[in-house]
């Protein structure tokens, strides 16, 4: 019998929506859709979540909600980086609890890593007791945890994203055209800065890459837009996807086969931050998996409140 579960995750730069049976071991994924709203967009500057970036993910929220709608038993709202940041989160994530029916759980950065590891675990297989490790880079924040277990052993929470990068090196966008190596160096030396707890943590076996930036650069080194379960990267695919970037314009950047349009200014940032991790961690290749923290959240929410199969009426 088919249990499925919905989630809406309200995250930096997109919001996005998972409905999934949670009934078998291995929950069967019926729709994963993005929307990419940027409710970070400004924050850095006002300390407040903006009208318009507000507007566009409620408008982004509404639509995932008639997406799923009559076709869970139980929905969760999470929301990350920026509406923890924001003065005004709480305000905001009441707007969407009156939407949706549902609070939204505004994930600490502990949370958000822990989540993000049992979602990307489900998908690397058994672990036969090696240490895992799963980086979650995301808009905001760059989130690390590591085990040999469905929960992880540690976690740290880093404060650097592909959004947060792009705003405190505005040229990565591409928006003036080329990216000189000058520009890129410095955006390295700021995200080292940023994820340098990271270099202390135990040394793992395998490492996974959550997150748009990574599936978007494994679309990229594909060369097709095609969804992927998994993909390996290696820090050449990264460095190879981060020049051709960089040699174009924010306009380009978006007919680039692979390309999501919405991520053309913030790519290079979140490679940049990949690539980072690849040297703190001590590897040369991750494994990109769509296997997320809203997958993650969802496991463990079938572990703590197992509920009967029926539908919600709406």
């Amino acid at each position: 019998m088919s249990k499925h579960y919905a989630i809406i995750s309200i995250g930096t730069n997109s919001t996005r929506v998972l409905l999934a049976d949670m009934a078998p071991e291995t929950p069967h994924v019926d729709l994963a859709r993005s929307i990419g709203t940027r409710i970070g967009e400004g924050l850095r500057e006002s300390g407040n979540l903006g009208i318009e970036p507000m507007a566009r993910t409620l408008d982004a929220v509404k639509s995932h909600l008639r997406a799923v709608r009559g076709h869970y038993v139980k929905l969760f709202a999470i929301a990350t980086s920026a509406v923890r940041r924001a003065e005004n989160g709480p305000q905001f994530t009441d707007d969407v609890r009156k939407l949706i029916g549902v609070p939204v759980h505004v994930l600490s950065g502990d949370e958000e890593a822990t989540a993000s590891y049992r979602g990307a675990i489900s998908a690397l297989g058994p672990l036969h007791g090696g240490e895992v490790g799963v980086i979650d880079t995301g808009g905001g924040s760059t989130e690390y945890a590591i085990g040999s277990a469905p929960v992880p052993a540690r976690t740290i929470s880093c404060e650097i994203g592909a959004v947060r990068l792009t705003e405190a090196v505005p040229v990565l966008a591409g928006r003036d055209g080329v990216v000189d190596l000058d520009t890129i160096e410095r955006a390295r030396a700021i995200a080292r800065e940023a994820l340098a707890p990271i270099a202390d943590f135990p040394p793992v076996e395998r490492l996974a890459f959550v997150g748009g930036s990574a599936t978007t650069a494994a679309a990229l080194v594909r060369g097709k837009k095609t969804k992927i379960d998994r993909y390996e990267l290696t820090r050449t695919d990264l460095q190879r996807a981060l020049v051709r970037l960089c040699a174009l314009s924010y306009k380009e950047r978006k007919d680039v086969p692979g390309m999501k349009p919405q991520r053309a200014d913030i790519l290079p940032a979140g490679i940049i931050v990949l690539e980072t991790v690849l040297d703190l961690v001590g590897t040369d290749r991750a494994v990109a998996t769509t296997a997320d923290l809203l997958l993650g959240y969802l496991l463990a929410e079938r572990d703590r409140h197992p509920i009967a199969a029926h539908a919600i009426p709406h």
